[in-house]
């Protein structure tokens, strides 16, 4: 059996006395990661990140993902190697391409063609891995000589072709996981897929075959690291319940019917049923698609903790 990890993705913080107590309560419950997400109108993820560290002992977190494109590349390399510092190299860094428009619009960022976007995000990944290399800048030998102080670094020397924290790349079109599958450590399949037609930003889960068809192209492409990296996948949704058609039904009649019920049931980027059978979705999915990695939202991360302790106890 693999090991398996386990994630959950903050969506708020209330005050910091609460943030601190779902945080420790996240690490009691067998979480791994904590990740913060890049959007407008939530919380920066890099304090976010500091401050998860902070409360817990052993809880990893990450950013997932990171809009490449609002990201200056050598100051996006301080943020992460001051987290990671900070955080006692605990940090994982996801990256993106960014999908929402009218957050670029908000932002004055201007929103250029998906292929732009991507090259964005190949850039960066290259950009940070050059900066993480170097022993800091050369402008600050003398300042760094004078005052006996160590160039600012990442901790861990993982990811960035060694020289930073494991890079996990995420998406769902064949650029972005060509990117993923040439460089990162984790390559998350993200399970929310742009509907054909509507402005960008509008998602749908994926299916089975289509989990299917997205693990096929990005581990044809990782070639013989394909065995190497670790595969993610990011859950949509957590139904707990003892009749998973009727629920998967009900689920559809208020998302609208973007699969049938069956094909919900199947997909691997949803859990609907008792503790038992998503326990033992976990481990047909890790045969069917070699996930090992699972990421749920922030909502359901009690719910989901239950299923953490029996796929531990299956696979242990």
């Amino acid at each position: 059996m693999p090991e398996f990890r386990f994630a959950y993705n903050i969506f708020e913080l209330g005050s910091a006395e609460d943030f601190a107590a779902t945080c420790r309560r996240a690490e009691q419950h067998g979480y791994d990661t904590a990740f913060a997400a890049d959007h407008l109108g939530i919380a920066a993820p890099f304090p976010t990140l500091v401050a998860a560290a902070q409360a817990t002992e052993r809880l990893r977190v990450g950013t997932l993902v990171l809009n490449a494109p609002f990201w200056n590349p050598a100051l996006l390399a301080r943020d992460i190697a001051t987290t990671d510092l900070l955080s006692g190299g605990r940090l994982e860094v996801g990256l993106g391409a960014g999908h929402m428009k009218w957050e670029f619009d908000e932002a004055d960022i201007e929103w250029e063609p998906f292929g732009r976007r991507a090259d964005r995000l190949e850039a960066l990944i290259a950009e940070l891995s050059e900066l993480f290399a170097a022993d800091g800048y050369a402008q600050q030998a003398a300042l760094r000589e004078h005052f006996g102080v160590t160039a600012l670094r990442p901790v861990q020397r993982t990811g960035f072709g060694g020289y930073g924290p494991p890079l996990i790349v995420g998406g769902t079109g064949d650029r972005i996981l060509r990117i993923a599958a040439a460089t990162a450590d984790i390559i998350g399949i993200a399970g929310a897929f742009q509907v054909p037609g509507q402005p960008p930003g509008t998602l749908r889960i994926g299916t089975a075959d289509e989990a299917d068809e997205r693990i096929r192209f990005a581990r044809e492409h990782a070639g013989e690291r394909a065995d190497q990296v670790q595969w993610q996948a990011l859950t949509q949704a957590v139904v707990v319940t003892d009749d998973r058609r009727a629920a998967a039904e009900e689920f559809l009649s208020r998302t609208g019917p973007m699969m049938t019920a069956d094909e919900l049931l199947e997909t691997p980027f949803v859990f609907i049923g008792t503790v038992e059978q998503m326990a033992e979705q976990v481990l047909r999915n890790h045969e069917r698609y070699g996930f090992t990695y699972y990421a749920v939202h922030g909502p359901y991360m009690d719910t989901f903790a239950p299923v953490i302790e029996r796929v531990r106890a299956i696979s242990g």
